[in-house]
């Protein structure tokens, strides 16, 4: 394969979900765009289903911000202490 296209892959690959050791790095809330990509939604789908009371796990509403709890994140992904 091409070295450029190995790259540009491997870059597309990173920006549509995050590794196990950048989960459990992450704060104890996060962005609604963070825990999207986390769980690999788009954008539009993760407001949608948080508007809705819909996302799959816990989300908090400050003023006109989401944020995700970490802990319900990491325990729907299978990674939990």
């Amino acid at each position: 394969m091409d070295g450029a296209f190995m790259r540009d892959n491997e870059s597309a690959e990173q920006a549509k979900g995050m590794t196990r050791e950048e989960l459990l790095a992450l704060p104890a809330a996060v962005d609604l765009d963070t825990g999207n990509r986390a769980l690999g939604l788009g954008r539009s789908k993760g407001y949608e289903l948080a508007k809705r009371g819909q996302y799959p796990c816990k989300v908090l509403r400050l003023g006109k911000a989401y944020r995700v709890v970490t802990a319900d994140l990491l325990h729907l992904l299978g990674l939990a202490a």
